[in-house]
């Protein structure tokens, strides 16, 4: 089995996202950064070459191989910006439709730009995921 790329990493998160970001994307990021800053108390961490994370929990992939994973994260992708959070808090769903115009995956929302959803309702949604996680998971932060 191949190792994981998407591991911490000593690269700074802001050269990062000085190099790879500009005008409204980058903006965006800064106040995806912030934000979780505030939310997880955390400071960031590059994971892999293109995810900023917070914190960090140990799960167990189908392999049975205990990996390291940030507890929430966000990276600004070519298309859209990501949002990393953990599914199976019982708000989500409800929460995800009153966000605004975003779409999702198992664990990730794809956002075009963060003015076309309510960031109250982003905050929360971070909120809970973290607190999930903490109460589910050994988590690092």
């Amino acid at each position: 089995m191949a190792e994981l790329k998407t591991k911490k990493s000593a690269a700074s998160v802001d050269d990062f996202l000085e190099k790879n970001t500009e005008g409204e994307r980058k903006a965006d990021c800064l106040a995806v950064l912030k934000m979780m800053k505030e939310v997880t108390k955390a400071k960031p961490v590059m994971w892999g070459s293109s995810i900023v994370g917070f914190g960090s929990y140990t799960y167990t992939n189908t392999g049975k191989k205990p990996l390291d994973w940030p507890v929430v994260a966000f990276s600004p992708r070519k298309q859209n910006l990501t949002i990393y959070i953990m599914p199976g808090f019982k708000t989500r769903e409800a929460m995800v439709k009153k966000l605004g115009k975003v779409k999702t995956g198992v664990s990730c929302l794809y956002l075009n730009r963060l003015a076309d959803v309510d960031l109250g309702v982003l905050k929360a949604l971070v909120k809970e995921s973290v607190a999930h996680m903490k109460a589910t998971y050994p988590t690092k932060f």
